[in-house]
């Protein structure tokens, strides 16, 4: 079976076929408790469909893949979970884990053991580029996000609205960690190299409480675009009290899964998230000839678990845990070196898989191929309205 027949979507409803399986084990770290637990657990669903899609073909080298979940709540519990997962549970690698923090500390522990760690969610600089042999990142990056904002501004927002993207005011407002520290430094750099004014540029603590000051400042600077990186909570908070203080911007930019998430437009309402942009990973109203397999994924997550994808997270999850699974099966075999073999062959051409992207790790073993995609709410649903041959929809303007 080529990586392109399962990658377009094997059949996920079949059973494994007759005979003896061993089993083969592997990690799934995700925050699955606390405060990111909402994503995080959306983003091991799209593990948990890819490892049901292989088993269903069957398996790899003949053996059944047994998921082991480690809780990674903060980055002290990430490290605890990685050592219990490596030396307990014996798994062959790990996959995960949607928090840059999170992965940057726990892959500390599996580089040191040797063991394959697949990040397929974190965003931030410092996941790659740390000259690790056994960490490898399938989705976008912070870099990937931070330049997509810019261009969707200038190219496609600011001229829709009849502005020049060089007169426009702009505000940088994001999460202080290294997620949301990586983004901004990006939209600041590009921002810059394509000639825009940023005239505010401010941090703060994911878990946040008010932003009344913040949204003040922005008011006061006369900001006309803001661009936001956050988790869901400071997301909704923004919004709601950016929305009590009559402040209207031309346009609002999130960046990140607060931004994409079902879960936020029902906490702020329609008439607050309609109008609202979002770079992120690709979300589910999308073309499909720009991603085909959507349908196939959009069929097993329903039947799985009886609801509508929360956020592009699962998605996104899904078709990199997919995509290394082949490839380790299509290898050698479960030892660190074969493992690391298999995945640094990978060459899956843009256009084949169900994010719209393909595969192929550089010498930092980040994904080249990754990139983000640009969305507007509109009517209550996310739609994707960038690039132009992803889009399925039109720019509106906010009234």
């Amino acid at each position: 079976m080529t990586t392109r027949s399962i990658l377009l979507g094997t059949a996920l409803g079949l059973s494994l076929a007759s005979g003896a399986f061993a089993d083969v084990k592997i990690g799934s770290l995700y925050p699955f408790s606390g405060p990111l637990a909402l994503l995080g657990e959306e983003s091991a669903r799209g593990l948990d469909l890819a490892v049901d899609q292989i088993n269903a073909a069957g398996g790899l080298h003949g053996d059944r893949i047994v998921l082991e979940r480690g809780d990674a709540v903060d980055n002290n519990q990430a490290i605890g979970e990685a050592r219990r997962l490596i030396s307990l549970e014996g798994v062959k690698a790990v996959f995960g884990t949607y928090s840059s923090s999170r992965v940057i500390a726990a892959s500390q522990v599996t580089e040191l053991a040797g063991i394959p760690y697949f990040e397929l969610g974190a965003v931030a600089d410092e996941v790659t580029g740390r000259g690790m042999t056994y960490l490898f990142r399938t989705n976008p990056t912070a870099e990937n996000m931070g330049i997509a904002v810019i261009d969707m501004l200038a190219d496609q927002i600011a001229p829709a609205a009849g502005k020049a993207p060089e007169d426009l005011k702009i505000g940088i407002i994001y999460e202080d960690s290294s997620y949301g520290t990586s983004v901004a430094g990006h939209e600041v750099a590009h921002a810059k190299e394509r000639g825009l004014n940023v005239v505010l540029k401010s941090g703060y603590p994911a878990n946040i409480v008010d932003m009344s000051s913040l949204v003040l400042d922005l008011k006061g600077k006369g900001v006309d675009v803001v661009l936001q990186t956050s988790y869901q909570n400071d997301t909704v908070l923004f919004l709601q009290q950016a929305n009590e203080a009559g402040y209207k911007p031309m346009a609002i930019i999130g960046g990140g899964g607060g931004y994409s998430m079902q879960p936020t437009a029902d906490a702020v309402g329609t008439d607050v998230i309609d109008g609202v942009y979002d770079v992120d990973f690709t979300q589910y109203a999308i073309n499909p000839d720009f991603t085909p397999g959507i349908e196939t994924f959009l069929d097993a997550y329903r039947a799985k678990y009886g609801e509508e994808p929360r956020s592009g997270h699962s998605l996104t999850n899904y078709v990199g845990a997919l995509a290394v699974l082949q490839a380790i099966g299509e290898g050698e075999g479960f030892e660190p070196d074969q493992i690391v073999a298999s995945v640094k062959a990978m060459d899956i051409p843009d256009g084949s898989t169900a994010a719209g992207y393909g595969v192929k790790f550089d010498d930092t073993n980040q994904n080249e191929r990754a990139r983000m995609m640009g969305m507007q709410w509109q009517d209550g649903k996310l739609l994707t309205v960038y690039p132009p041959d992803a889009a399925v929809a039109e720019i509106r303007q906010s009234e």
